[in-house]
């Protein structure tokens, strides 16, 4: 639990040792999943230039982790090179284990950081800068502890359940969402260089099937603004429920750099029913122009926060690719204009070095809801308008306020916690959601629903702390109780084969939930 004025927490490394690691291998992010259920978290790291690794924790629950506490595990054996970007979980096949979504940017086998593997013939680039499908395969990961004391889970491989079109896109995001209310996750997949996938999940334990949804264009529409169908380079997506309820919006980085790429954010907003996806049809418009958020730079995570206690999400940006004094936009742009048949050979693409600039003098958006239902960028006004060269962010009430905070982490700079020092007397709840794991501890309950009502106030959350492009929030639900008064909280989450739904009342501060296998939850 949070607290101000405690200590900090001690840093230390992830060594991998004994496990193959050298100077071809970098790490790409780190995810927080208690795989084996014991009540301890272990550690996901996923690299350019190696398949994933498991840090398995050996320390009981609730002690501070320290590095000696890790034990490096193969997430698939034998090693193999991957070249992954992003990293999600969720419990997909609907058993109760939480499974691992690996998107893989460059190919397979490609030695992308060797400087030695210069005739290497699995390095190439995008085949397509509108329709790109010759990345690394995307991989789907079924888990279910081993049942043995610290061991790692039994992995199964479902990656042949992705559509093809998918496993070989190359994606930067994953957002998954309960869009059906079946209880298993559908699937935001954010591409580079081609159309993004909304995968709808028909999955049952052990069994995985997934379907792709598409938007439906009119004459008025243009074919990228059609979800589905967008030739753009999705980077980011997040999820949020402005009005409470129903289907939520779904945000989209993409790059929208002015006299460059410029392309355009994607703000869906939702026109029908979750059940419409079943059909093959995704009931979503574009509407990124008439919400103010079209254009912002070259951006890439978005996440979605109240951080005013207000009851309505404000959404939070990062942007930036290459920092310096010497802008090179028009080599690129000559690049992006150029013949698709050269666009996948290395020779094609400029030589960028040091004190060269690509969008790089960009500040991170912060956008809040305005009473017209726009969104407006306020970073300026909150003095967060520095220009960074940002990727990822996550959120969480670090210092136990009762407020949101952010992390920033930058590329080739130092990293930044942006501390939540609102004077809004405004109260919240933030919620520890935890059930039974078949390892003998307490887990987060990854997917969970939470719906809220206080007063005539409504809101809505899932619980998916790694979604977007990188970096992973708090494994709480942060809710709003703006004036203080309790609330009531239908909670909805899977627990194995069955579906539970319980009521509990809400009030300020920081709480830990029970989730029961006999459906009833327990705040204490």
């Amino acid at each position: 639990m949070p607290t101000g004025g405690g200590p900090a927490y001690p840093q230390f490394a992830l060594d991998p040792a004994p496990l193959p690691y050298d100077h071809t291998m970098a790490p790409m992010g780190c995810v927080p999943a208690d795989l084996n259920e014991d009540g301890s978290q272990d550690l996901l790291v996923y690299y350019w230039g190696r398949s994933p690794v498991l840090f398995v924790n050996h320390a009981a629950p609730g002690h501070n982790p320290a590095a000696s506490d890790f034990r490096p595990v193969e997430l698939v054996s034998p090693m193999q090179v991957w070249n992954s970007s992003v990293l999600n979980v969720g419990d997909v096949d609907g058993d109760g284990h939480v499974d691992i979504l690996v998107g893989n940017y460059f190919p397979d086998g490609a030695m992308v950081l060797d400087p030695n593997a210069t005739e290497d013939s699995r390095m190439f680039m995008q085949d397509s800068m509108g329709n790109a499908r010759n990345a690394g395969v995307n991989r789907l990961l079924l888990t279910r502890p081993s049942g043995q004391r610290y061991g790692a889970p039994v992995v199964t491989d479902a990656s042949n359940a992705l559509p093809d079109h998918s496993a070989r896109s190359w994606t930067l995001a994953i957002g998954l969402q309960d869009l059906t209310g079946n209880g298993v996750p559908d699937m935001y997949l954010a591409n580079d260089f081609g159309p993004d996938q909304l995968l709808v999940n028909e999955s049952t334990p052990g069994r995985v099937r997934l379907t792709e949804a598409r938007g439906s264009r009119d004459l008025l529409t243009p074919r990228s603004e059609v979800l589905g169908h967008d030739s753009f380079k999705g980077m980011g997506v997040t999820f949020t429920y402005p009005s409470g309820e129903g289907l939520p919006m779904m945000a989209v980085s993409n790059i929208t750099t002015p006299y460059a790429l410029h392309e355009s954010n994607l703000a869906f907003l939702p026109t029908g029913h979750g059940e419409d996806l079943f059909a093959g049809k995704a009931p979503y418009d574009e509407q990124s122009e008439e919400l103010g958020m079209a254009r912002t730079g070259w951006a890439w995570d978005i996440k979605a926060g109240d951080f005013d206690n207000s009851g309505t999400d404000e959404l939070v940006q990062t942007t930036g690719f290459l920092k310096g004094d010497t802008s090179r936009w028009a080599e690129l742009q000559e690049l992006a204009m150029g013949n698709d048949e050269l666009l996948r050979y290395q020779q094609s693409w400029p030589v960028f070095r040091a004190g060269d600039d690509l969008s790089g003098h960009q500040h991170n958006p912060f956008f809040t809801r305005t009473p017209e239902g726009k969104y407006a960028d306020i970073a300026e006004q909150l003095g967060i308008a520095d220009p960074y060269v940002s990727r990822g962010l996550a959120f969480g009430d670090v210092d136990g306020d009762g407020k949101l905070d952010a992390l920033v982490a930058n590329q080739w700079e130092d990293s930044v916690l942006l501390r939540n020092t609102s004077p809004s007397p405004n109260r919240s709840a933030d919620l520890k959601l935890v059930r039974p794991g078949a390892g003998g501890g307490e887990v987060t309950a990854i997917g969970a629903q939470v719906e809220l009502r206080s007063g005539n106030l409504k809101q809505k959350t899932q619980l998916f702390p790694a979604n977007g492009h990188a970096g992973v929030s708090a494994g709480e639900v942060h809710l709003a109780l703006p004036d203080g008064t309790p609330g009531r909280a239908t909670i909805t989450w899977r627990d194995g084969t069955a579906m539970h739904r319980a009521d509990i009342v809400v009030t300020p501060g920081h709480h830990t939930v029970a989730l029961n296998p006999n459906g009833t939850a327990v705040l204490r």
